[in-house]
């Protein structure tokens, strides 16, 4: 028998990062990275917007309660995420590999890129507007060149960003510096709408009832839908821990009390200030420009944390550019993308794109938890096709749950079918590829 084919894997996967395992001498997270990173990447005016949604539809008991056990389910899905990476040291595209076969899985990574390059193009919109908004504000340059000169900006710390370490970044900066800041940030708003709500009647805002128009589980999907939207992303991270279970920790934690705490801060700014803006809402607020300003600029993670992991999901594709290489070059897509489309209306059609890798990772949960011999499976098939008949079934299960069944939603009744079907279905017997 010939081992031909296993050597010329072997040598591709030398050059490949992205598909090999991330050796233990370059692994340097620990809890506390972990915590800091995603506590960091959860912080963003999207999810503020995103949770301001909810009311006055629910009530603001009835939002908080929703916030809190849909960001704890959410979060925990992307801690397990975070324990599959870590333990086998594989990135997002090896548990790709791993799952669906060599060949067929570049379609899922190939998504995956393209919604990374949509949604690091919007976070440099919200940044764009978020810039102009405080620069009007502040009574400075608000002409018709600044949107052009804020895109182009944030494009440029963009590009700085990804032409230095994505380890370095973490452990110097966001957990030293930034990290604090914001938080600072988040207390000082959190302090100013409370004392506003206090104002205004706390109890009558806290008790008053819902108007309707969205269910409780259709709203736990809403909440559920942030965490979620990062697991294509998190095994790139969470490969650089040096444990387990101190990722799972790490990020669970991290995770979940930035999307606790920003999803009820947009409540509780959408039922003080109802009708308003939140960005207006927010600079209204005493301090208010400084510390939009100091969450403007943790934003900045987010649209690194995606243009980061689309780059090393790139090198899978392409090993001959490094990851560094990819990220520039996305990096300036992006910026390039951000000056000529109408983000704000494309905001859907990235949703729906987002929409594939709920039963994506379902099945990749299923198929690799509790197993030892992941990063054996990148090679072991070309194509693992009662995977991706599972994939494909939950994807129609999502767009049917939203069309025929809204107020039931549609991430969990999908996660939980295909994670089932594919539970089910895993210790089918997996012929390694040898020859």
């Amino acid at each position: 028998m010939s081992t031909k084919p296993d050597t010329t894997a072997n040598n591709a996967f030398d050059t490949n990062t992205a598909l090999a395992p991330l050796p233990a001498a370059e692994r340097s997270f620990g809890f506390y990275e972990h915590a800091a990173l995603w506590l960091s990447l959860g912080v963003g005016l999207l999810v503020m917007q995103i949770g301001a949604y909810l009311v006055p539809a629910l009530g603001a008991k009835a939002a908080v309660a929703v916030i809190v056990a849909g960001s704890i389910l959410g979060a925990g899905l992307l801690a397990w995420t975070a324990k599959l990476g870590c333990d086998s040291g594989l990135s997002s595209a090896g548990l790709m590999h791993a799952t669906y076969g060599s060949s067929f899985a570049r379609l899922p990574v190939l998504l995956n890129v393209v919604q990374l390059v949509g949604w690091t193009t919007f976070e440099l919109v919200v940044m764009r507007d978020g810039t102009v908004a405080i620069a009007r504000q502040g009574g400075g340059f608000a002409g018709a060149l600044w949107p052009l000169l804020a895109t182009l900006l944030w494009g440029a710390v963009l590009i700085a960003l990804m032409s230095g370490s994505m380890v370095k970044l973490v452990r110097k900066f966001i957990s030293r510096y930034g990290l604090p800041l914001v938080l600072a940030s988040l207390l000082w708003l959190s302090w100013q709408f409370l004392s506003k709500a206090g104002a205004q009647g706390f109890a009558e805002l806290w008790n008053r009832p819902g108007a309707g128009g969205m269910s409780t589980l259709s709203a736990l999907d809403l909440v559920i839908a942030m965490p979620v939207s990062w697991l294509p992303l998190v095994a790139d991270f969470a490969r650089h821990g040096k444990n387990g279970n101190s990722a799972l920790r790490g990020t669970w934690l991290g995770y979940a009390v930035a999307n606790i705490w920003c999803y009820a801060l947009g409540v509780l700014v959408a039922i003080t200030t109802p009708g308003t803006d939140l960005v207006a809402a927010l600079l209204l607020a005493q301090g208010g420009l400084l510390a939009l300003g100091l969450i403007l600029i943790d934003e900045v993670d987010n649209a690194y944390g995606d243009i980061y992991a689309g780059s090393v999901a790139g090198h899978s594709l392409k090993p001959r550019w490094s990851v560094r290489r990819w990220g520039i070059a996305m990096a300036i897509l992006c910026t390039a993308l951000a000056l000529v489309l109408p983000m704000h209306s494309l905001e859907p059609f990235l949703l729906m794109l987002s929409s594939v890798f709920v039963p994506l990772y379902g099945v990749i949960l299923a198929r690799l938890g509790g197993r030892h011999d992941i990063p054996a499976l990148v090679t072991a098939q070309k194509v693992n096709y009662s995977g991706v008949t599972i994939w494909f079934a939950g994807i129609a299960c999502y767009h049917l749950c939203a069309q025929l069944a809204p107020d039931w939603g549609a991430a969990l009744p999908t996660l939980a079918l295909t994670f089932v079907l594919a539970r089910f279905t895993r210790n089918q017997p997996l012929q390694l590829r040898t020859a």
